[in-house]
C-alpha cells in the first residue's frame, strides 16, 4: 500500500546532498514542492548528505542548524500531502572506510530516527544511497541489519526502503539479505541503463565524451533490453514478496530531449505496469525535468513522466 503512494515521484538532487546546499547550484525554494505537487505527483525523495553534518565523535550529534533544514524540507512537502523519502546520501567515508565508520553511520540513524520518530507514516527512511567500493555486498548486509534495528528503536512503524550493493544495481538485488520478520520495507534499486546513452558527457564519468550523440530510437531491441532488466527485478520482487520502488533514473541534459523522453517514458510505463514505483532523477539541476530558466516544465520530459489525460 505504501509502495502504491509513493507512485510517481521527484528526486530533489543537487541540493541538500551537496558538501554544503547551494555548492551545486541548487537551493530549495517552496515553490519546487508546489510545482512537483501540481504536475501530479505522489512524492519526492529527498537526498542528504548528513555525513557533512554530524559531529566526528560520538554521539554524533547532528548540527542543530541543518536539522531544522531537512526538516524543513520534509514538511514543505508534507503540507502538500507528498510522501517523503529521506535517505544518507554521499557517505563518502563511509564507502571507503566501512569498519572505520560504521560507529558513526549506526549513530547518525539513531539521531536521524530520534528527530523525526513523531512525524507522520509519509515520511520514508532510506538507509543508505548506492553502497559501493569497500561496502561490499556482505558488510552492506551487516549493517544494513543493524541500521534497521536502530530505526525500529524509535520508529517500530515507519517504512524503511533499502537497496542492494554494488550502486542500488537491480542484479545484486538477489544478494540483498533482509529481515524476514520486517514486511515494512520497500526494496529500490536505481536504473541509469543503457549507460553509454543516459551519462552521456557526464563531466564525472570518464571517457563519457565518446559517448555523445547516443540516441535511444526505442527500437525493438533497445525496447527489449529495459523490459528484460525491469523484469528480472520484478521477479526478483515477486519471488520474495517485496515491493519495488526505482529510487533514480534519467538521462542527462546532454542527450537529446527526443531520445530522454522517449527513453524515459518507456522506463515509467513499463515499471508501471509491474507495480513499481519510482522517482525521476531529477528536478531542476544537470537531467532537471523543470527548466530553471525558462521558469518552466521540459514538457517533453513532464509528458513523458506524468501522460497528459485523454480528453
Amino acid at each position: 500500500m505504501q509502495n502504491q503512494r509513493l507512485g510517481r515521484g521527484m528526486n530533489l538532487g543537487n541540493a541538500l546532498e551537496a558538501p554544503n546546499e547551494g555548492e551545486w547550484g541548487v537551493v530549495l525554494e517552496d515553490w519546487f514542492f508546489e510545482k512537483i505537487k501540481n504536475a501530479g505527483f505522489h512524492s519526492v525523495r529527498i537526498p542528504v548528505r548528513w555525513s557533512a553534518h554530524a559531529a566526528a565523535d560520538p554521539p554524533y550529534a547532528l548540527e542543530a542548524m541543518f536539522v531544522d533544514r531537512v526538516k524543513w524540507a520534509v514538511e514543505q512537502a508534507l503540507s502538500r500531502e507528498l510522501l517523503v523519502v529521506l535517505n544518507i546520501h554521499h557517505y563518502d567515508e563511509l564507502i571507503q572506510d566501512p569498519a572505520g565508520e560504521k560507529a558513526r553511520f549506526l549513530g547518525i540513524w539513531r539521531n536521524i530516527a530520534a528527530e523525526f520518530k513523531d512525524y507522520p507514516g509519509e515520511l520514508i527512511f532510506e538507509v543508505l544511497n548506492e553502497p559501493n567500493g569497500d561496502l561490499n555486498t556482505a558488510l552492506w548486509n551487516s549493517y544494513l541489519a543493524e541500521a534497521i534495528a536502530v530505526i525500529r528503536e524509535r520508529n517500530p512503524g515507519r517504512t524503511i526502503m533499502v537497496g542492494p550493493a554494488n550502486w542500488y544495481s537491480l542484479y545484486y538485488l538477489s544478494n540483498l539479505d533482509l529481515p524476514g520478520d520486517d514486511q515494512n520495507i520497500i526494496v529500490s534499486f536505481h536504473y541509469y541503463n543503457p549507460f553509454q546513452f543516459t551519462h552521456q558527457g557526464a563531466e564525472w564519468v570518464t571517457g563519457s565524451d565518446a559517448w555523445l550523440g547516443t540516441t535511444w530510437i526505442g527500437t525493438m531491441d533497445e525496447q527489449q533490453a529495459v523490459l528484460d532488466d525491469l523484469t528480472f527485478a520484478a521477479d526478483w520482487g515477486a519471488l520474495h514478496n517485496r515491493p519495488l520502488n526505482i529510487g533514480e533514473f534519467g538521462a542527462y541534459y546532454k542527450a537529446d530531449m527526443t531520445s530522454r523522453a522517449r527513453w524515459t517514458a518507456f522506463v515509467t510505463s513499463r515499471a508501471e505496469m509491474l507495480d513499481m514505483s519510482w522517482s525521476y532523477w531529477e528536478f531542476i539541476a544537470g537531467f532537471g525535468a523543470y527548466d530553471p530558466a525558462a521558469d518552466e516544465w521540459r514538457t517533453p520530459l513532464l509528458n513523458a513522466l506524468i501522460p497528459p489525460a485523454l480528453p
